[in-house]
Parts: C-alpha cells; sequence; structure tokens
C-alpha cells in the first residue's frame, strides 16, 4: 500500500500534520519519545497537556505541535504488556485507530506513529507491529482522507521487523 511509508529516524523531525505521541497517562511527559516530544516541543505543549485532564490506555488525544515540525501532536497511551491477557492487544490497536480518527476529523493528511508500548512498557516488538500495520491498513482502506502514514522507528530491530510485514 503506497499510503503506508517506513522512516528511520527522529520523529520530532518529521515536517507533517501530526505526530503521535506514546504518552502515559497523565500527557505530561516521561521517557523515551514521550520525553523527547515534549522536549522538542517546548513548554507550551506541557501546558496545553495539562489542560487536558490525561487520557485513558487506549484513547488519544490531540494539541498543537508548538516548536515541532509537525502542526499537530496527537497523544494516545498504550497498555503496559502484562503477558497478554489483560485485553492489550486490543487496547494497542485502539491507540492506532483512535489516533486515526481524530486525524481523519481534524482534515490532516499526514501522521507518524512511533513503536507504541514497546519500550518500557514491554509489548512484544514483532506483535505489536503486526497490530499496528493491519490496524492502519483496515482504517486506510475505509478511509481516503489520510494520504500518508509513517511509521517511525530508530532501531534497526523494528526497522526491519516493520520492513518485513509492509513489504507482505
Amino acid at each position: 500500500m503506497d499510503r503506508i511509508e517506513l522512516y528511520m529516524g527522529d520523529i520530532t523531525q518529521l515536517a507533517i500534520d501530526a505526530i503521535v505521541n506514546a504518552a502515559n497517562t497523565s500527557l505530561l511527559g516521561g521517557g523515551g519519545v514521550d520525553g523527547a516530544i515534549h522536549r522538542a516541543a517546548g513548554p507550551d505543549l506541557m501546558e496545553e497537556c495539562r489542560a487536558l485532564n490525561g487520557c485513558q490506555t487506549g484513547e488519544a488525544k490531540i494539541t498543537s505541535g508548538y516548536n515541532l515540525l509537525s502542526k499537530f501532536v496527537i497523544h494516545t497511551v498504550g497498555p503496559v504488556w502484562k503477558g497478554g491477557s489483560d485485553n492489550e492487544k486490543q487496547l494497542l490497536a485502539s491507540c492506532y485507530l483512535n489516533s486515526l480518527r481524530i486525524a481523519s476529523n481534524m482534515k490532516l493528511k499526514t501522521v507518524a506513529f512511533p513503536n507504541i508500548s514497546t519500550g518500557a512498557y514491554g509489548f512484544p516488538k514483532k506483535l505489536a507491529a503486526e497490530i499496528a500495520i493491519q490496524t492502519v491498513r483496515k482504517f486506510l482502506e475505509e478511509n481516503e482522507d489520510i494520504e500518508k502514514v509513517i511509521f517511525s522507528v530508530i532501531d534497526k530491530e523494528n526497522f526491519a521487523i516493520y520492513r518485513g510485514l509492509i513489504d507482505k
């Protein structure tokens, strides 16, 4: 599908409509991509996030991009992996779906996702990539408005996983 791309690098450097933040429930910054996005966006992002009163796992909320190259940040909270018996797969799929719904409702054309839940939250990388790609493909098949979805990875392992799955 030519509306899906793979990018290896810093998601904060993408000049697109929206980047997705793998946030925690407070939306007030953290480690990994969450911390990188907050640092790059500047303090105004924190102020807007405070006003959102957090976000539940699987849900998503949108803010301005501030000092980022992207116009918006869509914050979504991925599940912590607990062995697969606590609805983690469905919650992860909801992160992608709810983020795409927000982008579509806002008439955004380009969106980039990081590897949601695969860092400190411990979600198995290949399983997470399968869920991400399957959810995005299904959404794009049913919705014409989003022109491009980018999967942004920062390491060779995830790049190889995504490359193999996207090329199927």
